[in-house]
């Protein structure tokens, strides 16, 4: 578990009070009153979307029974990594809020599968594409040289993870619009197709192209979804817009988006194509 980043262990704690909890039948108003709070907060701490107070823990360890020093350490310990810092809390300046839980559950992610449409997905990009798309869906003007730099820097800290020793299996299906000229020059395109075929020759990594052809596709916009090796994390969809996102964790939508990415994998072309599908496209970028 040491690759697994604060919100994993936010949600794998919240999941193990909340048997415990159900366990000795003890409501979550009661429980709440025990750390001086309300149920709401229980609720909210089990679902693993705050931060915990090592005494709230130890209160309600007490309250569900779990009293040798041998049951509570390894639950303590587990609040204690929920508190410590992510990675991406060294770049505050320039990631939002909203896009650090996923941050947090991807670093986790034993499987990370995702559908992208209009740019290359930020966990392939090289730096200097990075930098054109992040100038690009800026407006003029309103970001800095600086914050730029900073993004960018991110982005590519935010690739070690495929890189570690023990790596998640990343599959990601590009469509083929956003590999043609759209985004930085032909230099940054052809650099960046370049770099795709070097990630494709990794064991842990599948890229493949969803053809032109099929831009009329059901997806109507990029998601990735997220698998874990731990059992008290379900698997997640992550689905981002303009200004924020949305995690989906139901059953039934999971499904659903894990339909949609087999249809589109099915679509696009095999991963033994793969390097012929790159040439067509680095052969098209001068025309």
């Amino acid at each position: 578990m040491s690759n697994v980043g604060p919100t994993a262990h936010r949600i794998m704690l919240g999941a193990r009070l909340r048997r415990l909890r159900e366990a000795t039948g003890i409501s979550r108003e009661d429980a709440g009153y025990e750390i001086r709070s309300s149920d709401s907060k229980i609720s909210r701490m089990e679902l693993g979307r705050v931060g915990f107070k090592v005494r709230d823990i130890a209160d309600l360890l007490t309250l569900y029974g779990v009293v040798a020093e041998a049951d509570r350490a390894p639950i303590l310990d587990l609040a204690d990594e929920a508190n410590r810092p992510g990675w991406w809390r060294r770049y505050a300046d320039v990631v939002p809020g909203w896009s650090e839980p996923h941050l947090g559950l991807e670093s986790a992610a034993a499987l990370i599968r995702s559908y992208h449409l209009h740019v290359v997905p930020d966990l392939l990009q090289t730096a200097d594409y990075a930098r054109a798309a992040v100038q690009q869906a800026s407006n003029p003007g309103t970001i800095s040289p600086e914050a730029v730099a900073r993004t960018v820097e991110m982005r590519m800290a935010r690739q070690q993870l495929l890189a570690r020793p023990d790596p998640p299996k990343l599959w990601s299906v590009i469509d083929e619009a956003a590999l043609r000229p759209r985004i930085g020059s032909a230099a940054v395109l052809r650099a960046q197709l370049a770099h795709l075929r070097t990630l494709a020759t990794r064991p842990n990594i599948v890229i493949q192209i969803l053809p032109a052809e099929y831009g009329g596709h059901l997806a109507t916009g990029a998601f990735t979804i997220l698998r874990f090796a731990e059992p008290e994390l379900p698997d997640v969809v992550h689905l981002e817009h303009l200004t924020g996102a949305t995690d989906l964790d139901r059953p039934e939508d999971v499904d659903r988006y894990e339909e949609l990415m087999n249809r589109l994998s099915v679509d696009s072309t095999p991963p033994d194509r793969f390097e012929a599908r790159l040439d067509r496209l680095t052969a098209a970028i001068d025309g």
